[in-house]
Order: structure tokens, then sequence, then C-alpha cells
């Protein structure tokens, strides 16, 4: 059936701001669907409240709502349609997660779709209700003869004492219309159920739980399927969980294709995905199917099935190349698999399966550091604030490749000197599993604990087991040698297996340097190959390339051929943590949109799977490589560009800005010497001072003792910082010498060798920060906001208005002059973000960041605006500052509304200071500033302010 042509407009409901459990996937799948939609000459109404994200920018849909996902605005948005006398056909709600399935099922309840004739296209709400009721799906798999857990659904606390007593202990609770497993969890012994039960009932929205039967151990898999409206179906990809059940599949490492599922279970499987997702509606779409397998007997079981796309259709689209949310926006609208083709090839058709060559392999991303007290342990509820994604020839390259990619200052998954050896330490992190249990895997094999321990202990696959063992059995054999005499074959097997040069020069006892001088001596040298989505059977039309090394002729040689046009090379931000999120892939889009429009032929470097900057058809290359120095400067050398843009990436890209330097590569935009001078507060303050600018009093120290001298100078209390952090980390206010002597030996301790600083806390100052864009000598002042909480806590974490709403007219001078004096000064060329607090009509500098900021998305959508695409040939030196004209929409204030996940750790407190702990963020417009959501912040903008 070709496109249904009743469909002129639909409208897509986004998924809010990001939060643990529901991420930056869904700005990948919205924005990718917005565009497919338009391709077929369909208008696009988009509604989110999130400013971080591509898909509300106009670049993504012809109308963007950034309105509170609530029935009101939905009704809000279709009246307003009907007014302009282009009602909105259709809503698509699988693009958005959890958010937009919820909200589509409240309007369907109250009437709304029927009443404005909209018609509901993508999935079945039925479908959806008998996914997400827990009993509902259970009988409806019962029904369809498929295996499911012994157990029953809960509607009190006494029936769920009943269930508890039929099945025995140890069993799971899983709460009903939940995300990300809220609520959720294993309960090993019967004094502990009641709390368990309790949680679980309070969690679910329905206030159900279902009761069952525990399968921890069992190994888990999940099935990716696209199903169109004449009933063909494909699996996109098979994903095998290298931790067991028990651990939520959003903080389980995954592979891909999976590794230990013999064809004859694949089948099984195969066939039983078909017959649920038949099962649950006829609905044309995308749908997740979670398996669980025992190990002893091989019967399968269903656990879930997800009738949208989700974090792994995010997961499974970047694995094999194959674009779910855009093929299932196609067929949302009528199309069948057999009329579309797969856009990576370009001309086998979309019923095609995909077929891969390689292995990929995703690593969860935590940041337990930010909530003090939290249970770091893994269990059902997902803990994970974003991922990274590995690709390569084998499973141990793919995985050491995922590892670099994660930014925790290890080099692969071991040979850093980081290794833990207390063996007591490593058998209960293997029993228990936390964020680091993989690299422990590791450890306990280095100190010679014995497979079957390992394997009783993590109920880990032995394949995968085997895999990390022959890692140590190849670093025993390299360590037999010196660099001169170590092997060609032995050095080429270690990069094979995703060994980093910097890991081979620990295990000889050498530097980096020399090991990369060596393999190129010897002729090993990274080749690029090409995601094609066919396993090379057909050549592919997309330039999405990862890296590997050639042991002989077998394979071709490299697939990504170097142009002879002018380039430049984008670094991305790598995966999502607190601090750095959505906005910084944003603003990357936006540079390589902008360097395409200024001639250049755009390549970006990106290792995070869920978003739209490792979109296929965003940048002309893309390299789903770790933004790992060998990785990035590997690329450099194969593709000459003209230069690196780092400012766009955050810390990240920024922390590669000095290897560029020292290797002569061309860093476009702001010089590195500026960027280290906005870091370096030794260089900074005298640089205020000259231009006369006010600072708080501050100094620098390396040791503790030195810290205590200090503050008798400076005066509590006092706000301690690591040099080049971001998100405030290990930032703390402190108020005597016990505190400050506590908190610097644990700088010292996390981060050696660092510079700390020691600045004077401005007590009951207000906080304001400014962007700009500069073109070395001009600056033009995109946004000035005013914190509505108090100075002290971290800026990502306050309430903020654009415009400001109480500062002078002479505070604001002060503001605009000190970021321009700032910018022209350091020579920015490009982005600027300046922080300030105020007292008594006094405007000190806290600090600058010569880069992007996490405000500078949000005010592009508050004044309609695209000061990124400005900024980035501002950097290209294609445009002066004097070359555009601004024209922002000012009317009424934007607040930007900070967003937390701190209901994944019920054990901490909500208590905000100079370190950053939000997730994401919310935009909400208001007309004047007697609006009673802004009376109620600024009521509480006190409350939560600690150390």
């Amino acid at each position: 059936m070709p496109k249904n042509t009743n469909i002129k407009s639909v409208l897509i409901i986004g998924s809010g701001p990001i939060i643990i459990g529901q991420a930056c996937e869904f700005d990948y799948a919205g924005s990718q669907a917005a565009r497919s939609l338009r391709e077929e000459g369909v208008e696009v109404v988009l509604i989110n409240s999130n400013p971080a994200t591509i898909m509300t920018d106009p670049i993504s849909a012809d109308h963007v709502y950034l309105l509170p996902l609530e029935k009101k605005s939905i009704v809000k948005i279709l009246e307003q349609h009907i007014a302009m006398g282009k009602p909105i056909d259709a809503v698509l709600p699988t693009m958005g997660g959890q958010t937009a399935l919820n909200l589509a099922i409240d309007c369907d309840k109250a009437g709304v779709w029927k009443k404005y004739n909209v018609e509901i296209i993508g999935v079945d709400i039925k479908a959806i209700e008998t996914t997400e009721d827990r009993e509902k799906f259970r009988l409806k798999m019962l029904e369809l003869d498929v295996n499911v857990c012994k157990g029953r659904t809960a509607r009190s606390f006494l029936e769920g004492k009943e269930i508890a007593q039929e099945i025995g202990f140890p069993l799971v609770i899983r709460p009903s219309f939940t995300l990300g497993g809220t609520g959720g969890g294993i309960v090993e012994k019967e004094e502990d159920f009641d709390q368990a039960l309790n949680n679980g009932l309070h969690a679910s929205p329905v206030h159900e739980v279902l009761v069952e039967q525990s399968v921890t151990g069992w190994k888990e898999y999940e099935l990716e399927l696209l199903r169109d409206n004449k009933g063909n179906f494909i699996i996109i990809c098979s994903i095998e969980n290298f931790d067991p059940m028990g651990v939520h599949t959003g903080d389980s490492i995954t592979v891909a294709p999976a590794m230990t599922l013999p064809d004859t279970l694949y089948q099984q499987m195969r066939d039983l995905a078909i017959k649920m997702m038949d099962g649950i509606g006829k609905f044309a779409g995308g749908c997740n199917v979670q398996f669980s397998v025992n190990p002893e007997d091989d019967m399968i079981i269903a656990i879930e099935i997800n009738p949208r796309v989700s974090r792994s259709s995010a997961l499974a689209s970047k694995a094999t190349g194959y674009p779910i949310a855009k093929i299932a926006a196609k067929m949302a609208i009528g199309y069948n698999l057999d009329e579309l083709t797969n856009p990576i090839t370009g001309s086998t058709s979309a019923f095609f399966e995909p077929s891969i060559d390689y292995v990929i392999v995703k690593v969860p991303r935590w940041n337990f550091d930010k909530f003090k007290g939290a249970d770091r342990s893994l269990g059902l509820q997902m803990k994970s604030v974003g991922e990274a994604m590995g690709i390569g020839r084998n499973f141990q390259e793919a995985l050491q490749k995922a590892c670099q990619s994660l930014e925790i200052r290890r080099n692969g998954l071991g040979a850093d000197g980081r290794e833990l050896r207390d063996q007591e330490a490593i058998k209960h992190s293997l029993k228990h599993p936390s964020w680091d249990r993989l690299f422990h895997i590791y450890d306990a094999f280095k100190i010679g604990l014995s497979f079957k321990t390992i394997q009783n202990l993590t109920k880990i696959d032995p394949w995968f087991l085997r895999q990390i063992e022959e890692l140590i059995e190849l670093e025993h054999e390299i360590g037999k040698f010196d660099l001169e005499d170590l092997p060609k074959e032995l050095l080429l097997n270690a990069k094979q297996k995703g060994y980093a040069d910097r890991q081979i020069a620990h295990l000889l006892n050498t530097k980096e340097s020399k090991v990369y001088d060596r393999r190129k001596d010897l002729g090993i040298q990274r080749v690029y190959k090409c995601v094609d989505t066919c396993a090379a059977e057909f050549e592919a039309k997309t330039p999405y390339y990862y890296s590997t090394f050639n042991s002989s002729q077998e394979m071709p040689d490299n697939e990504s051929i170097v142009s002879d046009k002018k380039k430049v090379v984008v670094l991305g931000s790598g995966p999502n943590r607190i601090g750095q999120g959505i906005e910084f892939d944003y603003s990357c889009v936006h540079g390589v949109l902008a360097a395409k429009e200024a001639g250049y032929e755009t390549i970006m470097i990106n290792c995070n799977p869920e978003t739209v900057s490792t979109d296929p058809d965003i940048a002309d290359k893309l390299y789903f490589e770790p933004v790992f120095w060998e990785h990035v400067y590997d690329i450099i050398q194969h593709e000459k560009p003209e230069g690196v843009i780092v400012q766009l990436g955050g810390q990240t890209a920024l922390k590669m800005a000095e290897k560029l330097e020292k290797y002569g590569i061309k860093i476009i935009g702001t010089s590195y010497n500026s960027l280290d001078w906005a870091e370096d507060r030794g260089r900074f303050s005298p640089l205020l001072e000259e231009l006369g600018i006010p600072y708080p009093k501050f100094g620098t120290v390396r040791t503790a003792d030195a810290a205590v001298e200090l503050s008798r100078t400076l005066g509590f209390p006092l706000l301690v910082r690591p040099s080049y952090v971001l998100g405030g980390q290990n930032m703390k206010i402190v108020l005597n010498e016990k505190e400050l002597e506590q908190h610097v030996v644990k700088i010292l301790h996390d981060i050696p060798d660092n510079n700390i600083l020691l600045d004077h806390f401005l007590e009951g100052a207000l906080e304001a920060e400014a962007d700009a864009i500069c073109d070395g000598e001009d600056s033009y002042i995109i946004g000035v906001m005013e914190h509505i909480e108090p100075a002290g806590i971290h800026s990502g974490d306050s309430h903020a208005t654009l415009p400001h709403f109480a500062l002078s007219d002479d505070e604001v001078r002060q503001i605009e002059d000190h970021t321009r004096k700032i910018a022209k000064a350091m020579n920015v060329k490009g982005l600027i973000n300046v922080q300030f607090a105020v007292k008594n009509g006094i405007v000190y500098v806290i600090e600058a960041n010569p880069r992007a900021s996490r405000t500078v998305p949000f005010i592009c959508k508050a004044y309609q605006e695209p000061y990124v695409n400005y900024a980035t040939k501002l950097m290209l030196g294609d445009k002066k500052v004097s070359d555009f004209t601004f024209n922002p929409v000012k009317k009424g204030w934007a607040i930007k509304i900070p967003v937390f996940s701190f209901n994944k750790f019920p054990n901490v407190n909500k208590e905000l200071g100079p370190e950053m702990k939000s997730t994401g963020e919310g935009i909400y417009f208001i007309d004047d500033l007697e609006d009673e959501f802004f009376q109620k912040v600024y009521s509480e903008r006190n409350l939560y302010l600690s150390r």
C-alpha cells in the first residue's frame, strides 16, 4: 500500500527533558522521523519541552511547540492549527519514549483525538495497554503459548503478600506503566519484601505491580523488529546482554549480533517475537522484544515487548546502519517495506534484513559520584546516564574501544595501572554488579582467580569470560619482550584486539609515542571499514566508518576514500553524563551544517549511539570512533583536514586541544592558548586585573598544607575546585580548615597532580551569565540570563530567566562590558560563556568558558535565532559579526528548568551546590513575573542550597 494521501500533517510528541531511563535516543528518533515525514511532503508539527535537542529546532519540523507535555498543550496546538486552516490529521506517539506514549493514552481516554478527528499512527493504543499492563501482558503471552515467568499482578499490599507466598523467594517486582524499571527490584529474602512491595505500588501510576519468579542469572537477549501494514516482518538486529538477567538492560553491557545464541534458538526466538508482535495488535512500526534463556535447558521465556522505538532501537540503528525510526515513520503513513529503499545502500529494498560483518559493544556510563550515599548496585531499576558504543572486527576490539570511549580515565579494559588487587573486594564486586564489574572481571583473571569461580560469581556466559581471559594471556606474552624485540605478529595481534598504544606502552614500560612510531615502522596501520547494513554484499552510499587493523589481504584495504576537498573535523562530546549532555550534540550538529554551508567537507568523530550527530546523514563523513587521542590522531592523519573544531563538543573535545597544538594540528576558531587561558586561573585572574574587571579573591595550591595557609589570607567560606573539570566535578564550598583539608586530599586522590583553585565565596550574591559570539575583535551578546537561585548552586542546576528579571540597568551594562572585554582580550573566535556573581551593585567574574555551553541551545530556541550556525562561520573565518543581521524574538521571559533524577536514588537527599546534578532541562515561557510558576520557583530559591 503506498502512502496514505489523507495524512497531510502529523503531530510528533517528544520525550521532554532528559532523565535517567529516557535520554537523547528519543531526540535521535524524533528528529529522524520528522525528516523522514517531511521528505514525503507531510507537514510536521512537533511538541517537546526540551530546549537542548535538535528535535525542537526549526530545521527538524514545520511547526515546533516548546510547551509542557500535557493534555492542555495538545488541545491548544490542535485548536491553533484548525484556526490556521491546517488541521492536524494524525499523531505519531512512538518516537518520544514512555512520556509520549503516556500522554497519547491520556488524550485518548479523554476523547481528545476523537474530538479533533486525529488518527493515531505507528502504534495501537490497545497494544500499548497490553504491553504496559503487566497482567494483561502475562495473560496475552499465555494465550499465545509463549512462556513467561510464574507470577501474577497485585493491586494491593495484601494481594502482593498472597502471591509471594505462592511463588516463594527469590522473586521480582515490576510496577506497571513505569520507565527504566522505576520502582522495580529483586527480593532475595522474605524480610525485605514488604518495603519493596510498597515502593513498587507507589511507583506505578496505576498502583499495581507484577510479582513473579526471579530468573536472575539466566541469559538475556533482545530482538529489534519492524512490521509493515501487510504484515511483513524483518528482524533488524539481535542483541545479547553480556550481563545476565538481574541487571536492567539499560545498565547492561550489550553486544550485537548475539554471540552465544545457537541458530536453532535464534530461529525459535524470531518466531516467538513475530508471534508476540502479531498477537498484541496489527500496527505498522518498530518493536523491541526481550527474552530470557535458561542456560541449563535452553528454555525461552518472554520478558517484555515495547511497541515503539526505544534506547535499543537507537543502538540497533547505529549498529547496523539501518535507520529504524526513519523507516518506521514512513510505514506509519502507509508505506510497506517492499516499497521503500534502504537509505544506506541506496539500491537494496528496506525489506532486506541487515547483515553485519563486525561486532558492536555498548557500555553504559554512570555518574554515581554525583549522588553521595547512592546505592551503586545494579538491578532492575536503570541508573546509567548515557552510553558509549565500540565497533570492531571482533568482540575484544569492540569492547576495548567502548571502554576507551567512556572517559573515566581508563585506556581500555585494563593494562593501565589502575587494576584492583584485593581478592575479597574483587569477589564481592563479581557477585554484586556495579558500574565497574567489567573491569573487575579483568582484574580477577589478572590476580589468578579460577575461571570456575569467576563464572559462578557472575553467571556471565563462559564465552565472554574466555574472551577476557585471552586478553590476560596476550598481556603475559607481550610482557616477555621489550618494544624493540616485540614480534610484529604479537603487536598486530594486540592492535586487532583493541589495545591502545598507551596500553601497550604500559605493558612494555615505555612511552605511547614510541609504540606509535614502532607500529608505523612495521606498517601496522589502522584501516577504515564501512558500516553498510549488508556485510559488503552491496555497495553502500553512506560514508559511515569504523577503524580496525588488517591481518592480510583477505579484507580489502581502506574503504574510506579521501577527497581533495577542503575539510574540517568536528569533535563530538562522547557519552552523555551529568554536566555534559545533549546540548553539546545540538551544537555539534549545527556546527557540521554551518561548515557544509561554508563549503567544507565535514567529518564527525563521536562514539555515542543515542545522538543525532552520529546519524550517518548529518556529516559528509561519520567516523564512529572513541573521542580518544590515538583514534582522533589517526583519522586526522588519514583525512588531512584544514583543522579541527573543538569548542562544540564540551570538555571531551576541549581536552584534545593541547595535544592538537603539540602535534601542529590547527584548531579552528579560538586558539589553544586562549582555551588554556580561561581554564588556568593563574593566567586568567591577572588578565581580569589588567582589564579592571572585579573577581573574587583567589589562589592556586597543590597541597593540603598550602591550602590551609592560603585560606588564612582569603577568608572563609571558600569555593574549592580542581582545574579543567566540567559540571563542577569535585567542587565544594568549605567553611573551615578541617573541611578544606579533607576536600583537598579527596581531589588530589581523584585527580593527582592537578592545580586546586581556592576562591573566596561571595555569600548572598546573585548569579548571572552571558553568552556571546565573537570574531576575535567584535562580539555580539546573544543573551544575559539571571539565575533565580543564589550563587553557590551550579548554573546547570539553577532555574534561570532570559532576559534577566531583577538586575539593574547598570549591573547589566557591567555584565555586557566585562563579556566584550574578555572576549576581545582572549581573541575568542566562536562562542564564549561568562559567569558572574553580583553583590552590592558590583559584578564579579566567576569564570569564562570560550566554548559552547548548556545555555546556548536554550537562547537559540527562546530568541529563535541560529547562533551556533553564526558562531561556526566566525570560527572558520568565513564571516565577521558585522555580516549578520540579528533579529531576536523577545516576548516575555523564557525560564530554564533543571530536571533531576533523584527518584532513582531514594537514599540521596536533593541537595544542590557547586557540583552539577541535573540530568536535563525544560523550557517554560511566561508573559509576566506575576506568573504562578515563576512565583513558586522564586519563593523556593534557597530551599536546596547546600555545599
